[in-house]
């Protein structure tokens, strides 16, 4: 079967199509023909050698498609299925079978497109989680940054389902698409003056920040922080460099700055399973809008990474094998 894999760390130009037998599965194991595979900033920044793994490498941890083998002793009903589900090992998705455990598949709701489930199951249950593990209340302001990506945009959604009041920061170019999302409040975080914006909307900064992107974008987030009742979220480094924090800082400013990626996985399979199960049926009744920016065949994965590392994208980006 045909994969993308990386044998050396690079440029998007280093992901190469290649020959692998088909996998096998083991005890609660499943093969899935991927119609489509998510690409994800993860798959970049391992891609480009800032998360080192062993290699060669095949990425892919987000696969939608039809049950075609299961592995012994599991429910044989699920042949033929279409689901959507994350792979073993959270790898090997770029392929044209790919390998999933049972317990991480996810039925497609009755006419939704596999597009759309692929695009909202994982990063809309990772969305719900860290709003949860936030604590955002309703009534509360929230900032949140890269708000037109593919978690950003659905942050936003979820935010302001929930009653917050919500500020998306964004590159330029991207206004329209995060007001679209339902932001409250757009700032293009290319500007210098752009946190004094938000604590003057905000009458002195928010309750709650989300940062995805890092370095000095996340420092300038952390400006907006509303003293002494600030929380602040850490979950990406989009920009290469994560934020350094003064610890001085942060005591006599009154924050609370968290980790609410690590804490939405660190949370017990059930929740997390019934996170994404919550992403789908929203999605499914249309309280949760995520976008598909663009879909690339599968042997054009280094067209797709170039499209992510350029910040073009708003929304999902995806692969069809």
């Amino acid at each position: 079967m045909r994969v993308i894999g990386i044998r050396a760390f690079g440029p998007p130009e280093v992901l190469g199509v290649d020959e692998r037998p088909e996998p096998e599965p083991g005890a609660g194991q499943a093969v899935m023909a991927v119609e489509t595979a998510g690409v994800g900033y993860g798959d970049v920044i391992v891609r480009s050698g800032r998360y080192p793994v062993p290699l060669p490498y095949v990425p892919g941890i987000e696969v939608g498609g039809e049950v075609v083998a299961v592995g012994p002793g599991t429910d044989r009903s699920l042949l033929g299925r279409r689901v959507v589900a994350t792979t073993v090992g959270n790898a090997g998705g770029y392929a044209e079978r790919a390998l999933v455990p049972v317990a991480w598949t996810f039925p497609v709701p009755d006419g939704m497109p596999l597009a759309t489930a692929l695009a909202v199951f994982q990063a809309g249950a990772v969305a719900s989680g860290m709003l949860s593990a936030m604590r955002v209340r309703e009534g509360e302001t929230v900032l949140i940054t890269a708000a037109a990506g593919r978690i950003g945009s659905l942050l936003v959604q979820f935010a302001k389902a929930g009653g917050a009041t919500v500020i998306g920061a964004a590159g330029a170019g991207k206004r329209a698409a995060v007001e679209d999302f339902g932001a409250d409040h757009v700032v293009d975080y290319g500007t210098e003056d752009w946190p004094d914006r938000v604590r003057g909307l905000t009458g002195g900064g928010v309750d709650v920040v989300l940062d995805a992107v890092g370095g000095e974008v996340a420092a300038q987030a952390l400006r907006a922080a509303a003293d002494g009742r600030g929380r602040f979220g850490v979950y990406g480094f989009a920009s290469g460099d994560w934020l350094s924090l003064d610890a001085q800082e942060i005591a006599r400013r009154g924050l609370t700055v968290a980790g609410p990626l690590g804490m939405v996985f660190a949370k017990p399979e059930a929740e997390q399973r019934a996170d994404a199960e919550r992403a789908l049926a929203a999605a499914a009744d249309g309280r949760l809008r995520p976008r598909i920016h663009a879909t690339f065949p599968l042997d054009r994965a280094a067209d797709a990474h170039a499209e992510i590392e350029k910040r073009r994208s708003v929304g999902a980006v995806l692969l069809t094998a």
